[in-house]
């Protein structure tokens, strides 16, 4: 069975989630950020979603801020 890659770093808020992945690049490293909503399907079972409804927008607009602070204090990228 193959590994599977884990975020070096998640945020949550709520059912959201901030994924941040720390990447090697041929300029060193950097960080990319996937974001996911989990909800229950129709049997029960949780799952993970990329798409956001009208009233998720600002919740991901608050964790994209949380991400994008957190980044930037840890890569010395400007503000």
């Amino acid at each position: 069975m193959a590994a599977r890659n884990k975020p070096f770093h998640t945020l949550r808020s709520g059912g959201m989630k901030a994924a941040i992945w720390l990447n090697d690049g041929t300029k060193g490293p950097f960080f990319s950020t996937t974001f996911s909503r989990s909800f229950k399907d129709r049997s029960g079972a949780w799952r993970n979603a990329s798409s956001f409804s009208f009233s998720d927008l600002e919740a991901l607009m608050n964790l994209t801020l949380d991400a994008r602070e957190w980044i930037a204090s840890r890569s010395g990228t400007p503000r």
